[in-house]
């Protein structure tokens, strides 16, 4: 079985025309990377039972990269309750990420009473594995306030590394050494650079170092979204580069 992904969430908070960062990964598992707003409505559209995900991988809680958990996990509550029994749910993520879900389900009405169990899992550098599927997380550059990790996925001999939102560093090359496919976050065109993200030619950047196969552009804000960023990559990266859409199924 290839390893599969599809783009959930392609944009940031509020963009016009995308959904907030998302992604789902089918291996011999399938789980989620990030859960931004909107990300939800585009799950159910690919036809995949949203009740057999066991497995949610959180790369850090800034909104606009968890915010449909909350929709999620009411919706999962109210369908074990009254419709069907759901497997138990594993929520994983950087340092913090006990804290944060464990005050949401105190406080959030019925979400204390779920019928099925919720574990957390708090990781940093070290690889796991998800049956066949290997998961190596590292901590990226982003803000000081918190830990924002990016992953690496190996599965049958194929690897897909997700930045998550990061800025241009060693250790987002290291993650996405000799990827065959990596979805880095491309929030500005090169001439609009920003704080606290990449912008086209650093994505290219990395890419180039790396040695990736296919880049693939992604988390746009609506500003890279009036540039040519795949071009602007395209100057330091001569491999494959596309920009992300919703609903994009990329074989890895």
């Amino acid at each position: 079985m290839p390893m599969h992904l599809t783009v959930l969430g392609s944009g940031t908070n509020l963009h016009p025309t995308r959904a907030a960062a998302g992604y789902l990964v089918e291996t011999d598992h399938v789980f989620l990377l990030d859960f931004g707003p909107r990300t939800l409505s585009n799950l159910l559209r690919t036809g995949i039972d949203r009740h057999r995900i066991r497995y949610l991988l959180f790369t850090h809680y800034h909104a606009d990269h968890f915010s449909d958990f909350i929709t999620f996990f009411f919706d999962a509550v109210c369908h074990s309750q009254f419709v069907a029994p759901r497997a138990d749910l594993t929520i994983i993520g950087p340092p913090g990420t006990k804290r944060l879900f464990g005050t949401i389900l105190r406080t959030f009405p019925s979400f204390s009473d779920a019928p099925f169990p919720v574990a957390f899992r708090e990781i940093t550098t070290r690889p796991w594995f998800l049956g066949q599927t290997k998961i190596t997380p590292r901590p990226m550059v982003h803000t000081e306030r918190q830990i924002c990790l990016g992953y690496r996925i190996e599965y049958e001999g194929r690897t897909l590394a997700y930045s998550g939102d990061a800025c241009l560093a060693p250790v987002l090359v290291q993650l996405c050494h000799q990827a065959h496919v990596a979805v880095l976050d491309c929030s500005f065109p090169q001439d609009h650079p920003g704080v606290g993200h990449m912008h086209a030619g650093e994505c290219g950047k990395v890419a180039k170092e790396a040695q990736v196969q296919r880049l693939i552009l992604s988390h746009f804000y609506p500003i890279a979204d009036r540039y040519d960023v795949a071009a602007q990559a395209g100057q330091v990266f001569s491999g494959t580069i596309d920009c992300a859409r919703d609903l994009m199924r990329v074989t890895v």
